[in-house]
């Protein structure tokens, strides 16, 4: 056994090898490393619950949720008017925007990008700060001339080389070369102000830039995403199941929002629409009408409407199919169709009948309720051929399994979207799913397992289609923790007026999160004992009008869902949060809404973000006290391991 052990080391060392040639490789590694763990750790941001809010989540992005306009105060303090300031912002934000409103105002001339060059490397060498030379060199853009490095760690002190800065900055000016210094410039500045983004879910649905929201995620440096409810029901769609794919119809047509499906993925939607004019053709749909109908004619939300109510009915039969499958969902009760008194227009609920407030139903069968028409069925083929083969949503789904997971462990924060299972008295909760009974991180790691098999397994294979009633269940299962709720009363809050029914009661974890000890122990299901651990969840809107706050069960949990998409701000009185962990401390930023690219260029107008430290560092954190430091420090025994094998001659030089 030892001797095998060696034998593995050795040729793990080999390996190695080839990557660090010699002694003087090895020894430069460890030495950089050993440095590294110095710096300051890299700043993480938290954003959850985007909902298709690509402007409001790109300019958190690009403005640091706020750090940038903190860098530019601490940089110019009074030297700078405020309009000044807002100026230089907005240029930090939105280069190639601004430089083109500003030309049309003929306000640039060589004197301004001087000076607009020079504070603007100022903010970039502030951000650069706590950055390596060779990681600052990785963020540069890779068409960025070299002459940027030079710049951004040019050293002021040293009196004899400015003639050489500032003849660079003057030959950049004389040779038009401004405008694409500038950008790259902000570029690098927005690249290296987030080190690390995590998103705690719900990416998709209610806004209609989610494409555009999943194409600033497919190209970012460094990333994590926590499944939410609407995201796992798109990983669904995109991988065949035709309960999710009426699923994200449905939701998208009750926003008014096809957007995204047509337009930004290019899938077809006119056999639905046909066929929904064939059959709702004189059912006014008064109920399905869109939420929003900004900039729809009538005639517009009228064809919304038969196809909301069209793909729903569709939806209801596909869930049959998946719930008489799966007997150990324990999600009978979800199954109405077949309830339905069509005579007197009632509907059996829990044993008790209730009136139909809609009560067309021209593609159901009495005498077969849950089977879906030829009609129907073909429809669903090719809209599932046009999900399945549909590449831009493909890469953006993959972006979703490769960089996402139900939770992620991550500098003592417990991350995940929804709420762990919990029964009444506050414990892990047993669920019976696949045959065994599965509870806290052993319950995640099997569903999370269950759904990539959704996707990867073979196509029409066993495997593939329990993933795929898994990412259903995900979605709208009793015991589902990205769900949360007891149940999900589509049906009812679509055909009945019965406030009885359509009550979806939320699960024991938002009831019990405020507990201290109940989050204590989730932290300790998932490996987490350290007094500074916490649980960092998004999914439910926090109500800050009203006084709640992010904060809960005395700092050992914090909510950061607070209202991005513009469906919430009524309840949340904000316009979302995110949370900044620095070498600092932590801190959370609480943002106004955001109005548009355009008025942010053109008037200036940025997010007010109001932000306070939850938690202040006793010292500066470093890179060392980290899980990065960690595998640093592995890095480093690995190196010195190779080094000894070098210096006793077990493995030769190159």
């Amino acid at each position: 056994m030892k001797n095998l052990m060696e034998a593995n080391t050795i040729k793990f060392l080999k390996l190695l090898a080839s990557r660090y040639r010699n002694v003087n490789e090895v020894t430069t590694e460890i030495i950089n490393l050993s440095a590294m763990l110095n710096l300051p750790k890299g700043t993480e941001h938290f954003v959850s619950d985007i909902h298709g809010e690509d402007e409001s989540f790109g300019h958190v992005l690009r403005n640091a949720s706020g750090v940038i306009k903190d860098y530019i105060d601490e940089l110019f303090g009074n030297t700078l008017m405020q309009s000044e300031k807002r100026n230089l912002a907005t240029l930090v934000y939105y280069p190639a925007e601004k430089l083109a409103f500003v030309r049309k105002s003929g306000a640039i001339t060589n004197e301004w990008y001087k000076i607009q060059l020079f504070r603007i490397l100022q903010i970039c060498k502030r951000t650069t700060s706590k950055y390596t030379r060779a990681a600052v060199r990785q963020a540069l853009p890779p068409q960025a001339p070299h002459m940027l490095e030079e710049l951004i760690f040019e050293d002021s002190s040293i009196h004899h080389k400015q003639g050489y800065y500032h003849e660079i900055i003057n030959k950049i000016i004389q040779l038009k070369c401004a405008d694409d210094f500038i950008i790259h410039i902000a570029n690098v500045i927005h690249r290296l102000s987030i080190n690390h983004l995590h998103i705690l879910g719900d990416i998709y649905d209610r806004g209609s830039g989610a494409a555009k929201v999943m194409d600033i995620l497919q190209e970012y440096h460094s990333l994590d995403v926590q499944w939410g409810n609407h995201d796992i029901s798109w990983m669904g769609a995109a991988s065949g199941s035709d309960a999710l794919i009426c699923n994200v119809i449905r939701i998208s047509a009750k926003y008014g929002n096809l957007t995204t499906i047509e337009e930004d993925y290019g899938i077809n939607l006119v056999p639905l629409a046909t066929f929904a004019m064939e059959y709702y053709g004189n059912d006014d749909c008064t109920r399905f009408l869109p939420d929003k109908s900004e900039g729809k004619t009538e005639k517009e939300r009228d064809l919304i409407a038969k196809m909301h109510k069209a793909i729903t009915i569709m939806q209801f039969k596909a869930e049959a199919e998946i719930i008489a499958r799966h007997p150990e969902y324990g999600m009978e009760d979800r199954i109405l169709l077949n309830k339905i008194d069509f005579e007197n227009k009632k509907v059996q609920i829990s044993g008790k009948y209730y009136l139909l407030a809609d009560n067309h139903f021209p593609t159901i069968d009495p005498e077969n309720p849950l089977l879906l028409t030829p009609e129907e069925k073909e429809i669903i083929e090719k809209i599932r051929f046009s999900f399945l083969h549909n590449v831009r949503l493909a890469q953006h789904i993959r972006v979703l399994f490769n960089h996402g997971s139900m939770y992620k462990i991550f500098n003592s924060n417990l991350l995940f979207h929804g709420g762990i299972p919990l029964d009444e008295n506050g414990e892990l909760k047993s669920v019976n799913l696949f045959g065994e009974n599965l509870k806290g991180k052993a319950l995640l790691d099997k569903l999370e397992t269950e759904a990539r098999r959704g996707f990867f397994a073979s196509k029409g294979s066993d495997e593939r289609q329990r993933g795929l009633d898994t990412m259903w269940y995900l979605w709208c299962g009793a015991d589902s923790p990205l769900y949360g709720k007891h149940n999900m009363t589509t049906f009812e809050r679509y055909f009945t007026d019965s406030l009885e029914i359509i009550n979806e009661e939320r699960a024991s974890y938002y009831q019990m999160r405020n507990n201290a000890e109940i989050c204590a122990m989730i932290l300790k299901e998932f490996g987490l004992t350290q007094s500074n651990a916490r649980i960092i969840n998004g999914h439910t809107p926090v109500k800050t009008i009203m006084g709640e706050s992010p904060i809960k069960a005395n700092g050992r949990l914090i909510v950061i869902d607070g209202g991005f998409t513009k469906a919430y701000q009524d309840v949340t009185g904000i316009a979302g949060y995110t949370l900044i962990y620095n070498s600092r401390g932590l801190l959370l930023a609480s943002h106004t809404p955001f109005v548009s690219v355009k008025n942010a260029v053109e008037n200036e107008a940025d997010i007010l973000s109001d932000t306070f430290y939850i938690e202040r560092a006793p010292g500066r954190k470093k890179i060392t006290d980290t899980d990065v430091g960690e595998h640093i420090r592995e890095q480093i025994n690995d190196l010195m391991l190779l080094l000894d094998a070098y210096r006793v001659g077990k493995i030769k030089e190159i």
